[in-house]
């Protein structure tokens, strides 16, 4: 046999994963169809890898199985990573929302990890493309390079995210071929697009930011939001749109710090003679300002001479404006892929496949999803180690 364990992805989750059983005595190969490691983690954020978040919790990730997350993330803490830093000297810096980045370049995570490879024996190999799995316990790993046989294949390919870094469905092709389901894959964390009618007034708007609150569904973000000329992007609208489904319209709070009703009635009996745009641009981007003001009709209407009853419908729609986004930029610009491999089959303590015992799933070709802000690189540290004990 030519390896104990062959890790299909030379990703967060891979890396992590590779280590953990090398340190264990495995004989461990990682392949990767792209000419370097790691392409997701050096161009995340901003370069700087986001890598983990001190607000990690079960409930900060989308699954079918919203508890599966729970056990690898008791086992596997921010602590752990901060303290694999802190043995590779790597400097990081805490910002808003618990968010934790390298002080330096995502480059020193891809290297901390490669060195924890090479100290446990691992045989990182890139530029190998898989072309199947097949058998079951020594698995046949099909490569360009020949095949390999393994005891332990662990899928950690991600998903559909990012095609210009080679994303690819292989772990969702590999995953069925061994009767495990797999959730329909969908963007998340990606912008949201909308028809002409409302990209009219937002165009204009466009490189304007401004913090609001943010809800799909039954989730509600207070971040950025910022107006492209494509429609609706900024932390609080990536974050919305793992929430999003298609028909469904989402809600913006303007004002989120504000009572908006009680404010307009103060500033009609102090101003009476200004325009409502302009009290309006008192609270918010001038050019956001007046464009709201318009698309509620009564933007250069004094705001004494404006019934209380309009005020009142306009501080509703100002904290709960109504858009209906038509779609999201899909894959090309998400951040994340929702979806994946179904939980469950899958073991929890182990991310072992039930049915296939030395078949694991882990990272984002799972059906495990996070929050922005460093809680999707947590997951593949987290379940790439829990994956890597057991492997």
């Amino acid at each position: 046999m030519d390896y104990e364990v062959v890790v299909i992805g030379a990703g967060a989750a891979g890396l992590m994963c590779a280590a953990a059983a090398g340190r264990r005595g495995r004989r461990v190969v990682v392949l990767d169809h792209n000419d370097q490691p790691g392409r997701k983690i050096l161009i995340s954020g901003g370069g700087r890898c986001n890598f983990t978040n001190l607000g990690v919790a079960p409930d900060r990730y989308l699954s079918g199985n919203p508890h599966f997350a729970t056990s690898a993330l008791k086992r596997y803490r921010p602590a752990d990573f901060i303290e694999l830093l802190r043995r590779h000297g790597v400097p990081w810096h805490e910002r808003r929302h618990g968010e934790l980045f390298c002080d330096r370049s995502a480059t020193d995570v891809v290297d901390l990890l490669l060195a924890e490879c090479g100290a446990a024996g691992v045989d990182v190999r890139c530029g190998v493309k898989v072309g199947g799995v097949s058998g079951d316990g020594p698995f046949r790993v099909a490569t360009n390079e020949g095949e390999m046989a393994a005891a332990a294949v662990v899928l950690a390919s991600g998903g559909l995210s990012i095609p210009k870094i080679g994303a690819t469905s292989l772990a969702h092709t590999v995953a069925r071929r061994y009767g495990l389901e797999v959730v329909a894959p969908r963007p998340g964390l990606v912008p949201l697009s909308f028809a002409e009618a409302d990209l009219a007034w937002m165009r204009p708007l466009a490189g304007i930011a401004t913090e609001a609150v943010l809800t799909a569904g039954r989730a509600r973000f207070r971040e950025a939001l910022l107006f492209t000329h494509r429609g609706l992007s900024g932390p609080a609208v990536l974050q919305a749109s793992s929430y999003w489904r298609d028909g469904e319209a989402v809600t913006v709070d303007w004002l989120p710090d504000l009572d908006a009703a009680a404010h307009l009635l103060a500033r009609k009996a102090a101003r009476p003679n200004a325009e409502i745009r302009t009290v309006l641009a008192e609270l918010l981007p001038s050019r956001l300002a007046e464009a709201l003001a318009a698309r509620a009709g009564c933007g250069g209407r004094p705001i004494g001479q404006t019934t209380n009853a309009v005020l009142a419908t306009l501080a509703a729609d100002l904290k709960a404006w109504r858009l209906s986004p038509t779609g999201t930029e899909g894959w090309r610009t998400a951040e994340v892929t929702l979806g994946g491999v179904d939980t469950t089959g899958l073991s929890s303590k182990t991310m072992e496949a039930k049915a296939h015992p030395g078949l694991f799933v882990i990272g984002e070709a799972a059906d495990v999803t996070g929050w922005l802000g460093g809680y999707n690189f947590h997951w593949a540290w987290a379940s790439g180690w829990v994956a890597g004990q057991f492997a």
